[in-house]
């Protein structure tokens, strides 16, 4: 058995490497350490189902033969991998971009270890290497690390090899949208300087039965961090959504970006409309050589026509659902959760639903008998259900909040579909089908 897990408090440049060493080795299990960073938390809750992560409960660590260490060269940095540490005879792969010290003490077999701005950068030059293909939302969790660990490629450990790696992965369609919600981005001077600037000048609208407030300002240079003022801007003035026009006149260019709190209102889908991109809550576009009056008229425009989330629900849910009834045993949920191919199933008595069974529920069984037992003995009887009609954002928000796998989609009573992590996940990376 092979092993990938990093350091205690994971930030996002070590679960992305962790993520991309399990593209290097892909028989290898990654286990999680127990304390994460509350923004990797919150990214894990609606990716669970995209990253195959173990906890160090589920590892017989007795039969580990091969170690793989990300981001870290330190023991006692591990999360319960005291047992591991007293042996040799496991092998064990390093791959590390801290400078050695007196803390460093796993002795690998093989490793990687240099000197650079964040801990991916070195796994995606072995990927490119060995041209290994990468999802769009494997780009994005990588871009996240590389720019958590080099504040963007300000701090002044980033190298000229950060800042290919990152190019690298927006050529695979890394999401900075995505990125900017779930990343703590810097908030300096200058933004704090421009969101006083933004205030001063604020104005409120109803457009279509939302409040909104649409605010152009003229910048020079490259500012980071306008995303998180836009941001905070709408939470200030505590508007359904709001939009920073932001003008660069020696570059002729105007940068929009849009935040929104308003699940019927989609901010991927009117920034798209102006040749740019995103997710319901926050989008943005590059637009050139425009008037930034006539932008304001073309947004006031586009949320005119918003009658209704453009994609909802009933249009991403999976069906027809497959359910068992609460008297099948936990041996049939369990090959017909192998044979579907799926996390969790919805349990029914007749067409009522009484609860919802997933593979994690699996752990509660201690003993091989207990596998005869009737599934309702295991189920989740806390049932989260949402209408056809709501957005994919309302169902990523309650399986957010109640940290759920899927929700069963139901109308007048009777279930017509279900909705998972992994629906929502697509629908946010543009990755729906035509």
């Amino acid at each position: 058995m092979q092993i990938i897990t990093t350091h205690k408090n994971t930030d996002f440049d070590a679960l992305a490497s962790m993520v991309a060493a399990k593209v290097l080795y892909p028989e290898a299990v990654c286990v999680l350490p127990r304390t994460i960073n509350p923004n990797v938390k919150a990214f894990m809750s609606i990716h669970k189902d995209i990253f195959d992560m173990h906890s160090s409960d589920e590892i017989d660590f007795d039969n580990v033969k091969r170690l793989i260490v990300v981001d870290t060269n330190n023991w006692k940095r591990l999360d319960r991998m005291e047992t591991l540490s007293k042996r040799d005879d496991i092998g064990i792969i390093l791959w590390d971009h801290h400078k050695g010290n007196g803390e460093s003490d796993i002795k690998a077999t093989w490793e990687c270890r240099e000197e650079i701005g964040a801990n991916i950068t070195l796994m995606v030059r072995r990927l490119k290497k060995e041209k290994k293909r990468i999802s769009p939302i494997q780009a994005t969790l990588f871009l996240t690390g590389l720019y958590e660990d080099t504040g963007n490629l300000t701090f002044p450990s980033s190298t000229a090899e950060d800042a290919y790696a990152a190019g690298f992965l927006l050529e695979n369609r890394a999401d900075l949208n995505v990125i900017g919600t779930f990343l703590r981005q810097a908030y300096g001077e200058k933004q704090k300087n421009i969101l006083f600037e933004m205030l001063q000048t604020a104005k409120r609208s109803k457009i279509n039965g939302y409040s909104v407030s649409i605010n152009k300002l003229e910048i020079n240079g490259h500012v980071n961090g306008l995303a998180v003022v836009v941001g905070m801007y709408r939470e200030i003035l505590n508007v359904d959504a709001a939009f920073g026009i932001f003008t660069n006149k020696e570059k002729e260019k105007c940068m929009v970006i849009a935040r929104s709190s308003a699940d019927s209102l989609d901010m991927g889908s009117v920034m798209r409309s102006m040749g740019g991109g995103g997710h319901p809550g926050a989008a943005s576009a590059m637009l050139k050589s425009v008037n930034p009056a006539a932008v304001e008229e073309w947004i006031r425009e586009l949320i005119e026509g918003n009658q209704q989330a453009s994609v909802q629900i009933s249009d991403i849910m999976s069906f027809p659902v497959f359910t068992v009834e609460s008297g099948t045993s936990m041996e049939k949920v369990a090959a017909l959760l192998r044979e579907k191919g799926c996390t969790g199933l919805p349990v029914v008595d007749g067409e009522k639903l009484v609860g919802i069974i997933s593979r994690r529920d699996f752990k509660k069984i201690k003993r091989e008998s207990q596998l005869k037992s009737p599934v309702k003995a295991y189920m989740s009887t806390n049932i989260m259900t949402i209408e056809p009609g709501k957005s994919p954002i309302q169902a990523a928000r309650l399986m957010v909040k109640h940290d759920i796998g899927r929700l069963p989609v139901v109308e007048n009573g009777r279930i017509i579909g279900i909705i998972t992590r992994s629906d929502s996940m697509l629908y946010f990376y543009d990755m729906l089908p035509d």
